[in-house]
C-alpha cells in the first residue's frame, strides 16, 4: 500500500496510489497518518473507497508532516566513510532534523542566501508504526510501518561550524521527504533496495542498502535504548558516497537545479531548488 499526505482544496488529506492514479480517501480518516498509526487504524486505508483526483489538484506534503521525532544517521555507508576519511563507527551517529526543514514531493527546496555550500544527500527513511522501547534487533522490524525517500540536504559550512551538525541540517525547507509511505509488507528486505540520487538527470549517488553499516534493525534497537520511538517517528538511514562536497570541484546545489532521490520499490522524490525568498513565500502562502 502506498499512502501520501496532500493538500486538497486547502485541506490536509490522505491519498492512496491506485496504479498511476491518486485516490483521495474519505475525510472521515482525517489528514494525519501519524494519528491513524497511533490509533492502530492504518490498515483500514488499504481497501477504503475514495475519489480519483488528478495530480494537479493536490500538493504533496511530507508523508508524516507532524512527526514527534526525525532522527538522521551520519556516516552509515562504507563508501561514504571512505570519501570522508572517517573510521568505522562503533555506534550510530545520530542528529535531529526539524519538521520545518522538510517539504513534500515536487515542492521547491530553498538554497540559503547566507551560504554557497548547499549539498544533496539521498537517503531511505524508515517510518515507525508502533511504540518501540528497548527493542531487540530480532523484533525491530515489527515496529516499522513503512519506508519513504528522503533528501537530507545539508548546508556544509554551517554543518562544520561546530562538532554538532544541527545547524547545517535544519535550514527552512532545505530537504525533501516523500512522496509515499510504502507499507512494510511491500518491502520484505530493505537491505535489498538500491538508492539513486540524480542532479539535473545525472546520477551522483547509487548504492545498495546492503552497504549500510547499521541496518534498519540495528538502528531501531540502538535508538530505543535511549528514547521511545512513537508512531510516525522517522529514521533517515544515512547517505552513500558521491555527495557534492567531495566532487572535484565541489558540486553545490544552485537555483534552478532538480534533485531526485529514487529507491526501487519505494518511489521517486523530486525537488527543484529555488531561492530562499521564493521558498519563504511558499510558507506564507
Amino acid at each position: 500500500m502506498r499512502l501520501a499526505t496532500c493538500l486538497h482544496d486547502g485541506q490536509q488529506r490522505l491519498v492512496r496510489a491506485e496504479g498511476d492514479a491518486l485516490l483521495l480517501l474519505p475525510a472521515e480518516f482525517g489528514g494525519s497518518l501519524r494519528a491513524l498509526m497511533d490509533a492502530g487504524r492504518l490498515e483500514e486505508l488499504r481497501h477504503a473507497p475514495g475519489a480519483i483526483v488528478v495530480r494537479a489538484e493536490v500538493r504533496f506534503l511530507p508523508p508524516i508532516p507532524d512527526a514527534d521525532k526525525i532522527l538522521c544517521i551520519g556516516f552509515n555507508y562504507r563508501g561514504h566513510l571512505t570519501e570522508t576519511g572517517t573510521p568505522t563507527p562503533e555506534h550510530p551517529s545520530i542528529f535531529v532534523r526539524f519538521a520545518s526543514s522538510q517539504v513534500g514531493h515536487d515542492e521547491p527546496v530553498a538554497a540559503p542566501s547566507n551560504s554557497s555550500q548547499f549539498d544533496y544527500e539521498g537517503e531511505l527513511a524508515v517510518v515507525i508504526g508502533r511504540r518501540a522501547w528497548r527493542v531487540p534487533e530480532a523484533d525491530a522490524m515489527s515496529h516499522v510501518a513503512g519506508y519513504s525517500c528522503f533528501a537530507e540536504n545539508s548546508v556544509r559550512d554551517f554543518q562544520n561550524h561546530a562538532r554538532q551538525a544541527t545547524a547545517g541540517k535544519n535550514f527552512l525547507r532545505s530537504g525533501g521527504f516523500g512522496p509515499w509511505l510504502v507499507t512494510a509488507d511491500e518491502i520484505p528486505d530493505p537491505s535489498a533496495l538500491t538508492l539513486t540520487t540524480r542532479l539535473n538527470g545525472e546520477v551522483m549517488q547509487q548504492e545498495s542498502l546492503s552497504q549500510l553499516i547499521f541496518g534498519v534493525p540495528a538502528l531501531i534497537a540502538y535508538i530505543t535504548q535511549f528514547t521511545e520511538l512513537l508512531p510516525g517517528d522517522v529514521i533517515s538511514t544515512g547517505t552513500p558516497d558521491g555527495v557534492g562536497l567531495f566532487q572535484d570541484p565541489p558540486r553545490w546545489l544552485r537555483i534552478g537545479d532538480i534533485v531526485e532521490v529514487e529507491i526501487e520499490g519505494v518511489g521517486l522524490l523530486r525537488n527543484a531548488v529555488v531561492g530562499e525568498d521564493a521558498a519563504r513565500s511558499e510558507v506564507a502562502a
